[in-house]
């Protein structure tokens, strides 16, 4: 976390060089606090939404300013956090559980310090959706065998996610791809990829694109194989996206949902953790985002898995009577 006028002349230069990777929120060069929000890709929901947020804490944090920064997502976010590289990220709250106990993706590449990763809280619920191509005849997890699967960008949740699913049910000989569901929706629409995982909030507009120019199936995951998955992993939940939520697709689908959160590390300052806690939620209504209206604090604290919330978070929860 860098502070002063030299380094916020700094900041605020480096985010106009490299535009459309650093998006800055907020800047100014009478000093403060400057911290970088990691955020997803460009194509995907944390991006954008990332930047409303950080524009929220720009706006009522005094002297605090932030900007956001494109990445991979969770599992590179969770990376970044404990090399020091951003002070906040989002990340799924399952991807998160796995770093800070070096489980899952983490388990033979370990965070330098797991034990620091700190939860200010929840800000939307996390669909994961798998889209195939009518064409293709999948209508179940068992049918992506042998067919071109794109499973998320590398290090993405999304990733981390389709792998634990195709596991649970078994799948193996898939022709795989890797790219952001940006790119994937091309894919699908082209015709070089029979069905993609997604992990986005819903309706997701990317699917909606794709929706409007191909004939697709939203496939259920569900049935023992997710029942089990969600006994292993306790991050995740059911959900059911609604017939009639995409052009096309009249059934309902039931399918696994996980949080998008907010970390920090523990030497995060109390004062300043707490106000970032406290400005995401109660700012909320200024974000325009069409999952802004998830950011609540009657959920702010649902599934949080093992990781701990930081002292600054507690207070704000404790004051507002959401902690027992």
């Amino acid at each position: 976390m860098s502070t002063g006028p030299t380094m916020k002349r700094l900041a605020c230069a480096f985010a106009v060089s490299a535009a459309g990777t650093l998006v800055l929120a907020g800047c100014n060069t009478s000093g403060g606090t400057n911290l970088t929000l990691a955020t997803g890709s460009t194509g995907g929901t944390y991006y954008p939404l990332g930047g409303e947020i950080a524009k929220v804490w720009s706006d009522n944090i005094d002297d605090v300013n932030v900007s956001t920064q494109a990445s991979g997502a969770s599992v590179e976010n969770m990376q970044l956090l404990d090399q020091d590289e951003n002070e906040v990220v989002m990340a799924i709250n399952g991807v998160a559980g796995s770093a800070s106990e070096s489980a899952g993706d983490f388990e033979d590449e370990p965070l330098n310090e797991p034990g620091e990763v700190r939860l200010l809280g929840n800000v939307y619920p996390e669909v994961l959706q798998l889209v195939a191509t009518e064409e293709s005849g999948i209508e179940s997890v068992e049918d992506l065998a042998g067919h071109k699967v794109d499973v998320g960008p590398s290090g993405s949740g999304t990733e981390v996610a389709a792998r634990e699913v195709l596991d649970a049910y078994g799948i193996e000989d898939i022709e795989e791809d890797q790219s952001d569901f940006g790119d994937a929706a091309n894919k699908l629409s082209d015709g070089q990829l029979d069905a993609a995982f997604a992990i986005l909030a819903s309706p997701a507009a990317s699917i909606q694109e794709v929706a409007t120019s191909t004939d697709i199936t939203l496939v259920d995951i569900s049935g023992e194989p997710a029942e089990q998955l969600m006994e292993e992993n306790e991050s995740y939940g059911t959900l059911e996206i609604e017939g009639g939520t995409y052009e096309g697709v009249d059934e309902p689908a039931e399918t696994l949902t996980n949080w998008a959160a907010m970390y920090v590390k523990a030497d995060m300052d109390e004062e300043l953790a707490y106000n970032l806690t406290k400005q995401m939620y109660e700012g909320a209504g200024d974000i325009e985002h069409d999952v802004g209206s998830n950011i609540q604090l009657d959920t702010a604290l649902d599934s949080p898995g093992p990781v701990d919330l930081h002292p600054g978070a507690e207070r704000f929860y404790e004051e507002e009577g959401v902690l027992d």
